[in-house]
C-alpha cells in the first residue's frame, strides 16, 4: 500500500467548511434594530392589516365600524406592536438573545419552513447558540397582556388575551416564513 503525502491528501480531500462563527450584538447595535423593528413599513403594514381584520369581524363591537372604529383599532394594533417591541428589546438586553432574523441557507422548502417556525421561538445567545427565546416569547405574553388595559369591559379578560397571544405569535410565524423565502422583500 502507497502512502500519501499531505500534498495528495489535499488535492483529494475537498476543503473543510469553515463554520461561521457569532459576534453577539452590542447594545447600540441592538438599540438600532429596535428602532429598525419598531418603526418601519412592515410594522405599519401589519398594524393596518390587523386592524382591517378587526374591522372586517367588527371586533370590538364598541368600537363601531366607519373611519372612527378604524382608527381606533389601528392605533390599539400599532401600540401593542410598539410594547411588545419595547418589551423585546429590554428582555433581550437582560437575557443576552439575539432575537434578528437571519435567513437559514437551506435548500429544501421543508428544512427552511422548520427554521423559520422554530425561528420564531428561539434566539441566538452571545455563545452563537440558539436556545428558547425568553425574551421574545415574554413580550408576545407581556404585550397581550398590556393591551387588555385599553380594550372594552368585554375584552379584558384572560380569554381574550390569550386569544391575542395566539394571533400575535401566528403571525410571527407567518413573518418569518416570509423573511425565509422573500429575505429581499421582508427583511
Amino acid at each position: 500500500m502507497a502512502q500519501s503525502n499531505s500534498a495528495d491528501r489535499l488535492m483529494v480531500d475537498p476543503i473543510p467548511a469553515i463554520k461561521p462563527f457569532y459576534i453577539p450584538m452590542t447594545e447600540q447595535e441592538r438599540l438600532h434594530q429596535y428602532f429598525k423593528d419598531t418603526l418601519n413599513p412592515t410594522a405599519l403594514l401589519s398594524a393596518g392589516a390587523a386592524a382591517g381584520i378587526g374591522q372586517w369581524r367588527n371586533r370590538p363591537e364598541n368600537w363601531g365600524l366607519g373611519a372612527e372604529g378604524y382608527s381606533r383599532r389601528l392605533a390599539s394594533a400599532f401600540t401593542e406592536h410598539f410594547e411588545r417591541e419595547t418589551l423585546l428589546f429590554g428582555l433581550s438586553s437582560a437575557f443576552h438573545e439575539d432575537n434578528r432574523y437571519v435567513p437559514s441557507g437551506l435548500s429544501s422548502k421543508g428544512g427552511r419552513v422548520a427554521y423559520a417556525v422554530k425561528s420564531t421561538f428561539t434566539a441566538r445567545h452571545n455563545d452563537g447558540t440558539r436556545h428558547v427565546s425568553f425574551s421574545r416569547l415574554a413580550a408576545f405574553a407581556g404585550a397581550a397582556a398590556l393591551s387588555r388595559l385599553w380594550q372594552p369591559a368585554g375584552y379584558r379578560g384572560v380569554r381574550s388575551g390569550l386569544a391575542n397571544l395566539s394571533t400575535s405569535v401566528s403571525v410571527a410565524v407567518g413573518f418569518n416564513v416570509a423573511r425565509e423565502f422573500l429575505p429581499q422583500i421582508i427583511h
